[in-house]
């Protein structure tokens, strides 16, 4: 039984098909399906039914799979111990964010970051939520920035910072005379939201108190761009609620339409997640400090009040 067997089992695990299992691990199909067969056959047991479509996972080749993911694992720790007695923070580093914190934050950090670190390899991958999650426990991330807190036992939740949600309110609405607002002043059916699957969208929902599957009376929006919100109420279609972040890019007009919250602000956690295994920690721990240093200075507010993404329900 070697390492890179048990990896091939993963592989065909995940993708359910020899043939994309061994173009995922960079070998020729032949070569993936002689070394699962021959732990099969040194185990003497069936991981994987090949007469379904597609391939099915064992009874026995699920309790095989699980023990596989925590070898490989802790074979992958022996490197990072290494790394970290050196002090090395380098190599591929992969990093998930989800779409509402993505345009804003990473053009703050990055350059910094590979500046500082210019050894680590960092592909970052756009991703909602629950994609974050799952790759995350697949192992395709070592680490994501997402809203939270998650609840989910296997990931660890570092905050990086509270970003207060801000109302974006045109001329033209009843919310335009007020200095500032407060969550009961707040329709549900008078905001416009973001797309369903985004967490900052659940987290306005819940703000308001409202059920998570309400329907807008007037029209269904399916967007993922906060700029076409604040086009939208421009056009006198309702407001919206943004991120902080986002309003520093807004110009100098539509700032004149932004309603801060009397305090405590609604805002949202925004954490650095990553997998309880810890693997490749060093670099996780350089970008935690990386960011919080940079958006300390940028997010000043102290008295907020988080508002989960959770459902309520």
């Amino acid at each position: 039984m070697t390492i890179t067997q048990l990896q091939y089992v993963l592989a065909v695990a995940e993708y359910k098909n020899f043939t994309l299992a061994a173009e995922k691990s960079f070998v020729t199909q032949p070569t993936l399906s002689m070394q699962v067969q021959k732990l099969e056959d040194e185990l003497d047991v069936l991981i994987f039914d090949r007469g379904k479509k597609p391939i099915a996972i064992t009874e026995v080749g699920k309790k095989i799979v699980a023990q596989a993911k925590n070898i490989v694992n802790e074979a992958n720790r022996i490197k990072d111990v290494v790394d970290q007695e050196k002090g090395f923070i380098g190599g591929d580093f992969t990093l998930g964010i989800i779409p509402t914190v993505m345009p804003t934050l990473l053009p703050m950090f990055l350059k910094s970051f590979i500046t500082k670190y210019p050894k680590v390899n960092l592909i970052i991958k756009e991703q909602n939520t629950e994609s974050l999650i799952r790759n995350l426990q697949d192992g395709h991330l070592d680490a994501a920035i997402a809203a939270t807190p998650l609840e989910t036992e296997y990931i660890r939740e570092r905050p990086l910072y509270y970003e207060p949600f801000v109302g974006y309110v045109p001329d033209n609405h009843r919310l335009a005379k007020m200095e500032n607002i407060t969550p009961e002043d707040l329709e549900i059916n008078d905001v416009l939201l973001l797309r369903d699957g985004h967490c900052f969208r659940d987290g306005i929902i819940n703000l308001c108190k409202a059920p998570q599957d309400f329907e807008n009376a007037n029209f269904q929006l399916q967007s993922g761009s906060f700029e076409t919100l604040v086009n939208l109420a421009d056009e006198g279609l309702g407001m919206t609620l943004l991120p902080f972040l986002n309003t520093l890019v807004l110009d100098e007009r539509k700032k004149k339409n932004l309603r801060y919250f009397e305090k405590p602000s609604p805002a949202r956690e925004v954490s650095l997640i990553y997998h309880k295994s810890e693997l490749k920690i060093q670099i996780t721990e350089a970008l935690k400090d990386v960011i919080s240093g940079i958006v300390r200075g940028a997010i000043a507010f102290q008295d907020v009040k988080i508002i989960s993404p959770l459902s309520k329900k």
